[in-house]
């Protein structure tokens, strides 16, 4: 479902532009849609059709998105399996510091050879109103003020539902530009379009490494774009709406963790607006990838950190429960059993 298709409904029963603006801020807030204000009723203020109709709509888009399982880890983050309304279920993540991963595809089609996601291919694309879902459902948990599109699915495969989840995350759903960030493996259309929207997001390059080669063979079925464009294309997007790019480089041991590669990044992204993140590899035992060890990462960051490129350390969120992107998913669909090492966090948010 897009959300095209929500406001078409409450038009159908009366509702005015200034009505769905309302109904939109409740439902983004994770709040009933008759929710009034501190000086106005909802019965004050809506038409009675417009109420009268709210309860099956309120039923509709409460079943976009539900909380199947919950698994908060030590790190503060809780990772969330997320039912669609046809069953399907995508991975919502919510990050410390008022933070939520949402996802926009069931599955994923760039088939990048570390991730989870992409080894059950694209089942289908998430609908924009199925993805601002997942916000008011991580709402009702705490405040959601960042949202990043970097759960399943590559955000520009899917690119108008994503868009149209965006402007109305930035407009009624009350969440600043740039801490809406959108995260792609490169596709071109995403440097066309966006610059055309009203809502300008931040922007999060899957990098991974400088060489070409290598590069397509980590990422098989992206686009097939060199890392020097893509870091020009980022940086022209960069200056240009006054937000750093943050490069994506998954860290796997003895593939792209070499001395080359640090004097790669040197070379790419040394007097850029940038920040370069390395995410260490979520590995598990009997992996064919692993993650370097502690003491590498740490020179990593200090050797590229002290040559001018603002480096950081960024961990999958919930390493401590197996929750690598896609992982919960799959051992949902395997029938295996779900971690859960921490109390609950049900509670309700007004964020």
């Amino acid at each position: 479902m897009r959300i095209q298709d929500i406001h078409r409904q409450l038009a159908d029963l009366g509702a005015k532009p200034l009505h769905i603006g309302r109904i939109d801020r409740a439902w983004l807030r994770g709040l009933p849609l008759d929710t009034g204000t501190r000086n106005q009723r909802a019965q004050d203020f809506l038409p009675l059709s417009v109420r009268g109709g709210l309860p099956a709509l309120s039923t509709t888009l409460d079943g976009l998105a539900r909380l199947r399982s919950e698994h908060p880890a030590a790190d503060g983050s809780a990772r969330l399996l997320v039912a669609l309304a046809d069953g399907q279920t995508v991975e919502s993540v919510l990050l410390p510091r008022d933070g939520l991963c949402v996802s926009t595809q069931v599955g994923c089609a760039v088939g990048c050879v570390f991730c989870m996601t992409g080894k059950s291919g694209l089942l289908r694309q998430v609908g924009s109103a199925e993805i601002v879902a997942q916000v008011a459902l991580a709402r009702r948990f705490r405040p959601v003020k960042k949202v990043v599109f970097m759960g399943m699915g590559e955000p520009a495969h899917n690119l108008d539902n994503v868009l149209e989840a965006i402007d109305l995350l930035g407009s009624e759903g009350g969440i600043g530009h740039k801490n809406l960030v959108f995260s792609t493996v490169g596709d071109p259309r995403v440097f066309e379009r966006l610059p055309q929207e009203r809502i300008k997001p931040a922007l999060a390059l899957s990098l991974h490494s400088t060489r070409a080669d290598l590069r397509q063979r980590l990422l098989p079925r992206a686009p097939r774009i060199d890392p020097e464009e893509l870091v020009e294309l980022g940086e022209t997007y960069a200056r240009r709406f006054g937000y750093p790019i943050q490069y994506q480089w998954t860290l796997l041991a003895g593939i792209n963790d070499s001395q080359e590669e640090m004097d790669g990044i040197l070379r790419l992204l040394k007097g850029k607006f940038a920040v370069m993140n390395l995410i260490p590899y979520n590995s598990h035992e009997g992996d064919t990838y692993q993650r370097p060890e502690g003491a590498r990462i740490v020179e990593m960051v200090r050797y590229l950190h002290s040559r001018g490129v603002l480096t950081k350390v960024r961990n999958s969120a919930g390493q401590d429960i197996d929750g690598g992107c896609g992982q919960l998913r799959a051992r949902a669909q395997d029938g295996a059993s779900l971690p859960q090492k921490a109390p609950r966090l049900i509670g309700r948010s007004t964020a």
